[in-house]
């Protein structure tokens, strides 16, 4: 069994509310929650409306796998989130 923590660091230009933040982070726990092999939470930066901290943990039967989809994540969150990703962080345990 092999396990990856991913935390990604958002930055979201112009965001003025935590209502307009939810809108633009929308959707991450529907996206990437359901697969039985994540789990993903924001972990940091709760309380700003222009940054924001998700975590994923991302277990698999080999690190090759996992390696795969912590890649098919960062891939989708950049192109698919209204914000900048400022900090990608990956660290096997």
């Amino acid at each position: 069994m092999h396990i990856a923590t991913l935390i990604l660091t958002f930055s979201l230009p112009g965001c003025g509310s935590l209502k307009e933040k939810r809108h633009r982070m929308g959707g991450l726990h529907a996206r990437f929650g359901n697969a039985p092999s994540v789990a993903v939470c924001e972990s940091g930066e709760r309380d700003r409306h222009d940054a924001s901290e998700w975590t994923f943990v991302i277990v698999g039967l080999s690190k090759r796998e996992v390696e795969s989809q912590c890649s098919q994540i960062e891939e989708k969150l950049e192109r698919t989130v209204d914000a900048r990703v400022m900090n990608i962080e990956r660290e096997f345990i």
